[in-house]
């Protein structure tokens, strides 16, 4: 049996690929999306399958985000699209009804693909143009949701239908006159004008029938009630009737031209629907992906490896999955699973054949990252009973027909499914053969996971290249299955152990195991041994890993102590800085009052202080106001403010009495002025540069270098004259000065300094 091109159901059914593809169809939008993804199969070719799982996980990423994106449901319009094509071919109200939603669905996903252009491109490539809107406007204008024209569809309808109203109201009011008029006794009981035949009537008892004339059109049950048209309205019904005519054929009319509006645009329309279709299918298979946590493997770029693999029919169930890791090395092609019953052996083998195929089907299986999986081309699988009465065959003979078919058949491009290989016969023969089975598939290069009893098997590693063993972990203690897959080891089969457990007496017990070969004795005696080195292996990593956490647990801890003292100390400095500010702002605001108070004392002085004084003692506190803004301290200016009554920069009137006469004496070289930190006394070249006169290309050029000079001699400001002019070349300095983060503050020179002509930039400390 094998499967490819096209598929074998017996493969596909064995490894119960139907069911898997129900799980993913469960998350389509609409009927159709479902059954496009029931009807996937796997492909062959590598690019193909490589593309087709790009896209899924392409669109699984965006909607991990984004789950507002939604497929739209759209009906069967395939018998529609077949008509459309046959010319002069009217379509029903309900055909056309369905065509609208159809077009509308077409248009919200054309749109939603159109958005996805950016972030993906995958899934954008599925977009075709939509018909016109104006088709579906028209359909909606002229038909309800079921399908019934409306009388807005045209003029003669609306006047049809009106005409048939004003006919049916004139015959039921003729007739309801001609029942209210007839006595008691002709009546029927709860007598009322009806419908029989599709022509309107009302019900007297029989024994009246002869004086009320008319045709009967039908009779109760009983025979005691006709429903008569009378002579008198027949006229009246048949005007109903040729109304009802002419609104039937508006009506068709109608139908015949929304048809013909339609037929120009079938291949768009037919485009669209199938652009629906195939979204719908793709987004299922996204969401599908999402839910079991799948991830795209690389395809045909390396042997045989899945990581975290589970079986697609157990993930979300109630059973708790065991996931497997199984990797093949380049030159590993036949994996032989050992191990005892309800281990879950044939569960393992068929969850690797179905993750391929799906996979090969363009979706995403619950596999983990970093998983490969080869194209298979054939497909081959010998799971389960193959005993046929009807064939005359026993459970062996039909096993090695399978075998035959096989051997026919199977290459490098296939994968092999073999369970209990070599079982329903003589031990011996059947584990000879089976060895040559596998022998001769591992030559071929087909990739070929095998599962048996037979202890002679399990040696098959040792002596074939391309052939390993595994095994599914079995809890040794409580003689229950873990579900672990061990690559390289071999599985005990317990059987005497379990036999055990359930109670077979300890002397055949005892009888048994001498009966048991030397070579099978040992062989488990050194599994047991391979094991329990194997646990004790496992609790020891176990033991390294939390010890491992622990430490990067305390290694975070510390790190989270580490930031939380940096951030306080960077706290600390910013709350120094703020108050170093405002120390110097309230320095300032005293020098400021003094200021007003000097000018103050000044005025009422002007008779014994000359104006040479005056302007000496202005620029006294000029200068003080000028040092308490430059002073790196400046909160221990504001300290010092406090001591005495007077800051830094502060002149009493009796300094300024003897600054007078010392102003009278002989005049000496001026003094250099103090410089604004530190004690080396700086030159007016180095702490200011003039921009006055030049472009502004090369004042941009003359200010960095300044900025780079004064920064590289550690001053603490510069100042710079650019004049006051147009305002051009101040406005270039303060944008490079606002850009540079060298600089902490700048602003203007005070008015006696030059004021809007100078800028003062403070540089960060």
């Amino acid at each position: 049996m094998n499967v490819g091109g096209g598929a074998a159901p017996s493969v596909l059914e064995t490894l119960e690929f139907p069911a898997a593809l129900e799980r993913v169809a469960a998350h389509a939008a609409g009927p159709l999306g479902a059954a496009r993804v029931r009807s996937r199969t796997p492909a062959t070719d590598p690019a193909a399958v490589r593309d087709a799982l790009a896209q899924v996980a392409e669109l699984a990423a965006l909607l991990l985000t984004d789950d507002a994106i939604r497929a739209e449901p759209v009906p069967d319009i395939d018998a529609t699209l077949e008509l459309l094509a046959v010319p002069g071919g009217v379509l029903e109200g309900s055909a056309l009804a369905q065509l609208t939603v159809a077009l509308a669905a077409a248009r919200v996903v054309a749109g939603d693909l159109a958005r996805l252009a950016r972030d993906a491109p995958r899934t954008a490539t599925l977009r075709v143009e939509p018909p016109p809107k104006a088709l579906e406007m028209r359909l909606r204008q002229s038909l309800d949701p079921e399908g019934n024209v409306l009388d807005g569809a045209s003029r003669d309808l609306a006047r049809a239908r009106q005409a048939v109203r004003e006919a049916r109201e004139r015959l039921v009011r003729r007739l309801a006159a001609i029942l209210g008029g007839l006595d008691a006794g002709d009546r029927a009981p709860d007598a009322g004008v009806t419908l029989r035949g599709g022509r309107y009537v009302i019900p007297i008892k029989s024994t009246a029938r002869a004086r009320v004339g008319g045709i009967v059109h039908d009779e109760s049950a009983t025979r005691a009630t006709v429903f008569v048209e009378p002579a008198e309205v027949i006229e009246l019904g048949n005007e109903l009737r040729a109304a009802e005519a002419a609104e039937q054929r508006e009506v068709l009319r109608v139908l015949r031209e929304l048809s013909e509006l339609a037929r120009p645009h079938r291949e768009s329309i037919a485009r669209a629907w199938e652009m629906c279709i195939a979204f719908d299918d793709l987004c299922a298979r996204a969401r599908y992906a999402i839910e079991v946590n799948g991830f795209a493997p690389a395809i045909g770029s390396g042997p045989l490896t899945i990581r975290n693999g589970r079986h697609p029919l157990l993930v979300g169930g109630d059973t708790v999955v065991v996931p497997f890791d199984l990797a093949l090395a380049s030159d590993e092609f036949t994996v032989l699973v050992s191990g005892p019953n309800t281990g879950g052996k044939t569960v393992l083998i068929k969850a690797v054949g179905l993750l391929c195929l799906m996979a090969q089907s363009g979706i995403i299986p619950p596999i983990g990252p970093h998983s490969t999986l080869p194209v298979f081309t054939t497909w081959f699988a010998d799971i389960g009973d193959r005993q046929s009465i009807a064939q005359s065959l026993s459970t062996f003979s039909a096993h090695v027909a399978v075998l035959r078919d096989i051997l026919t058949r199977a290459g490098a491009d296939s994968l092999v499914l073999l369970d209990e290989i070599g079982s329903g016969t003589d031990p011996a023969e059947g584990a000879a053969l089976a060895g040559a089975v596998l022998r001769t598939l591992t030559r071929r290069r087909a990739v070929t996971l095998a599962t048996s009893h037979l202890g002679a098997l399990k040696q098959l590693a040792t002596e074939t290249v391309g052939v390993v063993n595994a095994s599914l972990q079995f809890d040794a203690e409580s003689l229950t299955p873990t579900y672990r897959l061990l690559k390289g080891l071999p599985g005990r089969s317990y059987g005497l152990a379990i036999a055990q457990r359930l109670g077979v007496p300890a002397d055949v017990l005892a009888e048994a195991e001498r009966a048991l070969p030397e070579t099978e004795r040992a062989l488990d005696a050194l599994l047991a041994a391979v094991e329990q080195r194997a646990r004790d292996l496992e609790t020891r990593a176990q033991s390294l890993a939390a010890a491992e956490q622990r430490v990067a647990e305390e290694r975070e801890a510390l790190a989270a102590r580490e930031r939380q003292l940096v951030d306080r100390e960077r706290d600390v400095a910013a709350r120094a800085r703020s108050l170093d500010r405002e120390a110097r702002d309230q320095a300032r605001a005293y020098l400021l009052e003094a200021r007003k108070t000097v000018e103050q004392a000044l005025a009422q002085a002007r008779a014994a202080v000359d104006e040479a004084t005056a302007k000496e003692a202005r620029r006294l506190v000029e200068k003080a106001i000028e040092d308490t803004d430059w002073e790196e301290a400046g909160g221990k200016a504001g300290d010092k403010a406090g001591e005495g009554g007077r800051g830094r920069g502060w002149m009493s009137l009796e300094d300024l009495r003897r600054k007078d006469e010392s102003a009278a004496a002989p005049r000496r070289a001026p003094r250099p002025a103090r410089p604004p930190r530190g004690g080396e006394q700086l030159t007016t070249s180095t702490t200011e540069v003039s921009l006055r006169g030049l472009r502004a290309d090369e004042a941009e050029a003359v200010l960095i270098k300044a900025l780079d000079d004064a920064i590289l001699a550690d001053l603490p400001y510069l100042r710079i004259i650019h004049g006051k002019g147009t305002g051009a070349l101040r406005q270039l300095v303060h944008d490079l000065l606002a850009q540079d983060r060298r600089v902490a503050r700048f602003g203007f020179a005070p008015r006696e300094q030059g004021g809007h002509g100078v800028t003062i930039a403070e540089f960060t400390a």
